[in-house]
């Protein structure tokens, strides 16, 4: 297939463009600068510079491209969202920015169109021991966090209804693995606190059984349907910080109670304070043939990654 990639070289599209090569695809990536084209000419990827916001400038950068399938992986997040307001850029890539690549499908001939969502979305509340499924409610929430919510239904609601096109939408964890380096390093300085007492669990996923799971849903995902991809086993925020400063050599990050998190970090806190959620990868595991290559974060943090030597 002929694919492109938006957000080819970001945390997932970076893994996922090698893997799509591998399997015999070849593939496009859109990014937004001179530098980023470099990289992946570098790999293999054609690069149509473009910014996925700006519609009129996306479509004159895709004339005369074509294509079989567009895949978006744009995010906003260059660290850690710490505020509401952090989200604010992301929301809009999954609104307007889903908008915008679902024009640009159309352009360039692309009946499927796989677009990032996150298992966020079904609450940042406490589920209990409910293990959610793709049938639960998705995108409902009053409060802070209702436009982040709102944002990734409309990104699926999007992908699901575009006419004449094959919409599947992937609810992924929590990211970690490959480059650990920015997380590294908050923890070196001490800068990546957990909560006192909380050990609410949290469904993550590795980079590369995320790219590895969404190479699977290019050709076997069913149009208008919404796939978990997450590991077998949650873990939560404070156990996850821990591991990875053990693994890495940083200190054991600080505990700070939860009312320090709130003030601070608002969004920060909704994640880690009062999130906790056990995510099913049942339908995942059966509808792709998919199944994640690090079951649990203990064998995933031990993969190689880039991560520096320590300065």
């Amino acid at each position: 297939m002929k694919v492109i990639i938006a957000g080819a070289t970001g945390a997932i599209g970076t893994p996922l463009a090698a893997r799509l090569i591998a399997d015999g695809h070849e593939v496009a990536g859109l990014t937004r600068t001179q530098r980023g084209a470099a990289r992946l000419t570098a790999v293999g990827v054609q690069p149509i510079v473009a910014d996925a916001m700006d519609r009129s400038a996306l479509l004159r950068a895709l004339d005369g491209h074509t294509a079989d399938a567009v895949i978006h992986e744009l995010t906003a997040l260059a660290k850690a969202p710490l505020r509401h307001s952090h989200m604010t850029e992301t929301n809009r890539l999954r609104t307007d920015g889903t908008r915008n690549l679902l024009e640009a499908a159309r352009v360039v001939g692309a009946r499927r169109f796989v677009t990032q969502s996150i298992v966020l979305g079904y609450g940042y509340t406490d589920h209990g021991s409910k293990t959610l499924t793709e049938d639960d409610p998705f995108g409902r929430e009053q409060g802070p966090c209702a436009p982040h919510l709102a944002a990734m239904a409309e990104n699926e609601r999007l992908a699901f209804t575009a006419a004449g096109i094959e919409g599947v939408a992937l609810r992924y964890g929590m990211f970690y693995g490959r480059d650990m380096s920015m997380i590294v390093e908050m923890l070196r300085k001490r800068r990546m606190p957990v909560v006192a007492g909380k050990d609410r669990p949290l469904s993550w996923i590795h980079l590369d059984d995320a790219a590895a799971a969404t190479a699977a849903a290019l050709t076997l995902g069913e149009a208008g349907t919404a796939y978990n991809i997450v590991d077998d086993e949650p873990c939560s925020w404070a156990r996850m910080m821990t591991a990875t400063a053990e693994v890495f050599g940083a200190p054991a990050p600080r505990a700070l109670p939860g009312w320090v998190v709130r003030l601070a970090a608002p969004y920060a806190a909704a994640l880690t304070v009062q999130t906790a959620m056990r995510v099913s990868n049942a339908k995942a595991k059966e509808a792709l043939g998919w199944k994640p290559a690090y079951p649990t974060y203990q064998e995933g943090l031990r993969a190689p990654t880039t991560e520096p030597a320590p300065r």
